[in-house]
């Protein structure tokens, strides 16, 4: 496998992308003070993740994990107002892991 070559998505651990793109985006942007650019990993993570979904399992999962991922990212906002940022991003990234692993990478 060349530098250039992507991992196949059947191997793809897509708990781990989810978590990389809750939490990445989330860290990048309170540190650089650009939202958007936390849109931007949080985006990536969700094509990624998504690829690998599409492959492992059929639209409908794939559509329903998709939706889990970004309706955590909304909620984690309200969510934040009353636990604070951390505990917010953690509970949303922990649920929608959870689920990625078990509609998915366990298999």
């Amino acid at each position: 496998m060349s530098s250039c070559d992507l991992k196949k998505p059947q191997n793809v651990n897509t708990a781990a992308v989810v978590s990389t793109g809750l939490i990445g985006g989330w860290l990048t942007a309170r540190e650089t003070g650009i939202r958007p650019l936390g849109g931007v990993v949080l985006a990536a993570a969700a094509a990624w993740a998504g690829r690998s979904w599409w492959a492992k399992t059929d639209g409908p999962t794939t559509a329903l994990l998709e939706s889990i991922y970004l309706a955590g990212f909304g909620l984690s906002h309200p969510l934040a107002k009353k636990i604070g940022a951390w505990p917010a991003v953690l509970t949303v990234t922990a649920a929608s892991a959870g689920a990625a692993w078990a509609l998915s990478d366990r298999r």
